[in-house]
């Protein structure tokens, strides 16, 4: 222990080395001085003196020399000799690839052992992914995940049960230590302001001071005790069909938001589960249901639990409170413990809202789509017959951000070689019908906002053409532009100049809020909104904008099955 206390003394003053300091102060300790002579005991002159000294160093020299010796020889031969039995051990333990801790058994050998990690020692995220495992699955668990800027999420497993009346979830025969915690379960937690309006479970863990270790009790007429002490189950779901918990409240109610902070995570957090997992919802509207049911009946084979209005206890094994999120209307396939992407969930709106899904395409799973195939038909070289233009569709605004020539718009789209198809969306137009609109679709043309979300019924290699008012370059890029093209959309973008900008009239074309948007920008969000994204109409100049239209038709030539096909033949 001397040696240890020495050596780490050592090695803290190597790593924090310190100024040198005057040797009367010197931390080293050194041996006292010699003592001044001792007067003699017995006759002798100054030889007699010396031969005294020296026999008083000889004495402890022998002695020391003596005890090693009865030392060795008192030691058994066995310690010393590691048999070939566990030379063998040793050698088959270096190729086990585990984490190996190495530990002093009662025998002065060395043993291997294979750590073995709880619950509570394994990240959150590896719980709340499915990554950790079954092989610990009797063990109750909580713990949460607030790693993510963008949403917090925490993980129960054990004894699960609802508490709507106050708002809470408990887990009975918590893990010991266990703190209750609090979660709004939204995806935008970064925003104060929306965040304040999402309502807040608690988690309460209930830890039994009789229960055993892992959670379990000791016998079953005690567990039927306490039982009796706990909230009584309503509802008891199956074991294994965990619960996921969301909430539809925040910025529900505009589709961009529906999809990016809601039914994007929602996939993201719940289709390891393929169906088996129940959905419990806050802040509950019918009409979502309604409008989505196509995509969470392929998601869940349960129905959805109103937990502010249900008030039955209902009980789970397993519960995740909150959304994972990647991104803005992204799915990182490098985040998915299956791999799966954007495209897979692109496949399941198209299974949910095709207009005449088959029976049996209904019970499988949903495949991504192929490269879009062209409204026109593929047609021979020497092949005279008329071939139908390829589909466009222009969705236009009311309100704001309005296409003020867009008579102009339609004409240059024919003179590009496009069938142009006007859309006024409006929040009751059937998501089947949008789907359907833009599912046959080549291309599509819109106006940043909202409605540009919908570029996700587009198949791969088709062409999305936003118009970017001013100011708005930003969002137009990060909400639509980068998500669009991963999923392997063609992505155009026309930019609106100033003087295209109905602010140009209201501030004039040389103000500060047309030349330099910055300026209102870092203002915040809210102010930003108000000036580029309420007040703001454009005027799309035709021959700018028919260059990019005869790009997009190129593409079309080049990258649609038809062009495959023809690019393939002449090889």
């Amino acid at each position: 222990m001397q040696q240890a206390a020495q050596h780490h003394q050592h090695h803290h003053h190597h790593l924090n080395p310190k100024p040198p300091v005057p040797r009367s102060s010197s931390w080293i300790r050194r041996s006292p001085p010699p003592s001044p002579p001792h007067k003699k005991l017995w006759g002798g002159g100054g030889g007699g003196g010396g031969r005294s000294r020296y026999v008083c160093r000889l004495v402890p020299l022998l002695v020391l020399t003596v005890y090693s010796i009865f030392t060795v020889v008192r030691i058994p031969s066995s310690s010393l000799v590691v048999s070939t039995a566990d030379s063998e051990r040793v050698e088959r333990r270096e190729d086990v690839e585990a984490f190996k801790t190495h530990l002093p058994s009662n025998q002065n050998n060395l043993e291997a052992r294979e750590e073995t990690r709880s619950p509570a020692s394994l990240p959150c995220s590896a719980l709340i992914n499915g990554e950790a495992g079954d092989g610990q699955a009797a063990e109750s668990a909580l713990c949460c995940d607030r790693s993510h800027y963008r949403s917090d999420v925490c993980y129960l497993r054990g004894d699960v049960r609802t508490d709507p009346s106050t708002s809470s979830v408990l887990l009975y025969n918590a893990p010991r230590g266990s703190a209750p915690e609090k979660v709004r379960p939204y995806t935008r937690k970064f925003e104060d302001s929306i965040m304040s309006t999402i309502d807040e479970v608690t988690i309460v863990p209930v830890v039994d001071d009789n229960s055993s270790s892992n959670g379990t009790t000791g016998d079953a007429a005690a567990s039927g005790g306490k039982d009796s002490l706990r909230r009584r189950c309503d509802v008891r779901h199956p074991p294994g069909v965990p619960a996921v918990v969301f909430s539809t409240g925040g910025y529900t109610g505009n589709v961009y938001h529906e999809f990016s902070d809601g039914l994007i995570p929602l996939f993201i957090t719940a289709q390891r589960f393929a169906g088996e997992v129940v959905f419990v919802v806050l802040e509950y509207h019918y009409w979502w249901l309604g409008r989505y049911g196509a995509v969470l009946e392929r998601l869940t084979n349960y129905k959805v639990v109103d937990f502010r209005y249900d008030r039955r206890v209902h009980c789970f094994s397993e519960m995740i409170v909150g959304l994972r999120i990647h991104g803005e209307l992204v799915v990182d396939p490098k985040l998915m413990p299956n791999g799966k992407g954007i495209q897979d969930f692109q496949a399941l709106l198209h299974q949910g809202y095709s207009r005449t899904p088959s029976a049996t395409a209904a019970a499988q799973p949903p495949v991504p789509l192929a490269l879009a195939p062209p409204s026109r038909p593929c047609l021979r070289p020497d092949d005279h017959a008329k071939v139908a233009k390829p589909k466009l569709v222009i969705f236009i605004r009311k309100q704001n951000r309005v296409l003020l020539n867009l008579p102009h718009i339609v004409t240059a789209c024919r003179r590009a070689g496009f069938a142009p198809h006007v859309m006024n969306l409006r929040r009751q137009t059937p998501l089947p019908a949008i789907h359907a609109a833009l599912a046959s679709a080549d291309a599509m043309v819109a106006v940043h906002g909202a409605a540009v979300t919908h570029f996700l019924f587009m198949r791969p290699g088709t062409v999305l053409l936003q118009i970017v008012p001013v100011g708005l370059d930003w969002a137009a890029d990060a909400f639509y532009g980068k998500p669009a093209q991963q999923l392997g959309l063609e992505y155009l973008e026309y930019k609106v100049a100033p003087e295209e900008s109905s602010l140009a009239a209201e501030y004039g074309v040389n103000s500060t809020v047309v030349r330099d948007p910055s300026v209102i920008s870092s203002r915040g969000w809210w102010e930003m909104k108000k000036v580029y994204m309420d007040r703001q109409n454009v005027t799309v100049n035709i021959k700018r904008f028919g260059e990019l239209l005869r790009s997009a038709r190129l593409h079309l030539k080049n990258a649609t099955a038809c062009g495959k096909a023809t690019t393939a033949a002449a090889r």
